[in-house]
């Protein structure tokens, strides 16, 4: 086999089974640890060592000092090194259960996972886990390391037994075929070298079987290349950058640009070392298209006769990896390749038992959870299923105040709805129902703290409008609750539905020309941020009604803090469920300082000026 074969290569399982310890034998019998390296690691084993005065070769893939000083790996390690059959990239990924996120991560680039089995202990929650993570990101190619086996006296039956349950359970969950090693990893037994220990182990060491599989396809398929980046050329030239994801190009051929659907010939395939008359998968290259057409940064160009799908409501596999629990209907921001749109995740069809294999019901997904959920997006995007590109079919989910990844997706395949359903044009516009009622339609969103004032404030901005013969409707939260959201509670999941069917029942009440006034608690930030998104530029109003919590308490109209206070209502909001104030209100009214009268006139001068 050529030396230029590459070979991803993923190590997972449980803490302390071992990974970091194989691979720096690994890396040790390939003789592809530098001199400086192994006097360093010398000085490491002495000073951090576990193993007295022999070398700790954990040490060399534990490159954090707090992994180093607490025998754990918390980040990705990576090691590239060669063999004279084949190159190898290996990422040694964290066992520790609250680190899952690090080993997916490593693991959506790797061809083939090897997963380390304590001989002693046998398979945990984490083997599980993990290897469900591996199946779920399309690694086909799979080593179970049973390690530590000098530990347990070499005992072939101790290994047979193993085997036999990793394969029962490999069965469960649609792992076809994988490879069991014994192997002792600090004596190197079976690792580059074959055990004396372990006659009766005929099989390859694990040396042998990384250099002999097959590598993965990559790069297979119709030509796909999200772009990166447009930029000019020359002259008005314009040229569309990116990485070719599959297939091939060349000049001349017609392509599409998606999701639009424009038809394309290429013209030019420009690279930094000259012009090419072709490009193939893994080459970065600029295209200059015969046509002028809008594509953008996120539009993928495609071949014009097998296109990928567009669609904005999906089926996807999630694993959580946020700290804070999975909110169904908030929005998120979906990257998918290179294009970003805000995304809402509904509540989990399930989530897994990575023990019993079991479809649990679930409401949200918690850290390392596992689930199938229904995804929608703010906008059509373009996509394959991940069996089929895991550039076009792999997503992350990023929290869009803190913008920390809570999320790696899978996409499996479009709801049925999703390209069933396609708007309809109308004669009558939304501009010409404005027209004939002489007025711009706007949505007053008025937010505070139960008992601030909304609703008083809310009726007469509304009665005031009524005078001037503007055409208004008053959605009130209680009067909602009554109705439309009479079956939503006031959980954190339930308070964000809430305000998303408002905010879709007002854009109708705009869109019919009306002026509306939405007088809701709305304590998230986010949901507030979804409804102004929901609108045009400059037509949400939010109207921060603004009291403090002492005093929304001593007017307590309705008696409601009372019985939050007692314990007779949950997640109340100012209670025990917080309110996150607005940043950039485009009014704040000081509802103390201020009459509810003062308030509205303000209100409606802010409006009509």
């Amino acid at each position: 086999m050529a030396s230029t074969t590459l070979l991803h290569i993923v190590t997972c399982g449980s803490v302390d089974d071992g990974k970091s310890t194989l691979i720096g034998r690994l890396l040790h019998d390939c003789r592809a640890i530098p001199l400086d390296q192994l006097e360093t690691l010398e000085a490491d084993s002495r000073r951090f060592g576990t193993r007295g005065d022999a070398l700790d070769f954990a040490l060399l893939a534990d490159g954090l000092e707090a992994e180093r000083e607490q025998g754990i790996t918390i980040d990705v390690a990576y090691r590239n090194f060669a063999t004279a059959r084949r190159r190898f990239i290996l990422a040694d990924a964290p066992g520790h259960e609250q680190y899952t996120r690090n080993m997916a991560t490593a693991a959506s680039q790797a061809d083939l996972a090897i997963l380390l089995v304590d001989a002693r202990k046998g398979l945990l929650s984490q083997t599980r886990r993990h290897s469900h993570i591996v199946h779920l990101l399309g690694i086909r190619r799979l080593v179970l390391a049973v390690n530590k086996m000098d530990l347990v006296g070499h005992d072939e039956a101790r290994f047979e037994a193993i085997r036999r349950d990793y394969a029962a359970f490999a069965e469960g969950i649609g792992i076809a075929a994988f490879t069991a090693i014994p192997t002792a990893a600090p004596t190197g037994d079976n690792v580059a070298t074959r055990s004396a220990a372990m006659p009766w182990y005929e099989g390859p060491t694990l040396l042998e079987h990384l250099e002999a599989v097959e590598p993965v396809p990559r790069g297979q398929g119709p030509f796909r290349m999200p772009v990166q980046l447009v930029g000019r050329l020359d002259g008005d030239t314009r040229g569309y950058s990116g990485s070719i994801v599959s297939g091939a190009v060349r000049s001349g051929d017609p392509l599409v640009v998606l999701p639009s659907g424009r038809p394309v010939d290429v013209e030019r395939i420009v690279t930094m070392a000259g012009d090419l008359d072709a490009a193939v998968a893994g080459q970065a290259v600029t295209l200059s298209l015969a046509q002028h057409v809008d594509c953008a940064r996120g539009d993928v160009l495609s071949a014009a006769q097998d296109r990928p799908e567009v669609a904005d409501q999906f089926e996807a596999s999630l694993i959580w990896m946020g700290e804070e629990p999975l909110l169904p209907g908030r929005r998120y921001w979906m990257k998918l390749s290179t294009q970003l749109v805000a995304a809402t995740v509904q509540a989990p069809k399930y989530k897994l038992n990575v023990d019993t294999l079991e479809h649990l019901a679930a409401k949200t997904l918690e850290l390392n959870d596992i689930g199938l959920a229904n995804v929608w997006t703010a906008r059509p995007i373009v996509f394959e299923p991940y069996e089929t590109s895991r550039e076009l079919g792999g997503f992350i989910l990023i929290d869009r105040t803190s913008n920390a990844t809570v999320a790696a997706g899978l996409i499996h395949f479009a709801l049925r709805r999703s390209t069933n359903v396609h708007s309809q044009y109308l004669d009558v516009t939304a501009e010409r129902r404005a027209a004939i009622k002489g007025q711009k339609p706007k949505l007053l969103w008025f937010t505070g703290l139960s008992g601030a004032g909304k609703s008083t404030i809310a009726n007469l901005v509304e009665r005031k409008l009524h005078a001037r013969e503007r055409h208004t409707y008053l959605l009130d939260g209680d009067n909602v609750r009554r109705g439309l959201n009479k079956d939503l509670g006031f959980t954190d999941a339930d308070r964000i539905e809430n305000i998303r069917r408002v905010g879709e029942s007002a854009r109708l009440m705009m869109d019919a020309g009306l002026i509306v006034l939405a007088a809701f608690i709305s304590p998230f930030r986010a949901e507030r941020r979804m409804v102004r998104e929901m609108m045009p530029d400059g037509d949400f109003i939010e109207i921060f009604v603004d009291v403090p919590l002492a005093e929304a308490e001593r007017r307590d109209v309705k008696g409601l803090y009372k019985k939050a206070r007692a314990g007779r209502i949950a997640n109340f909001t100012g209670i025990d469920s917080p309110y996150e104030e607005p940043e950039e209100p485009e009014l704040r009214i000081d509802a103390v300082a201020m009459t509810a009268e003062q308030a509205a006139d303000l209100i409606v001068d802010y409006l009509e000026g």
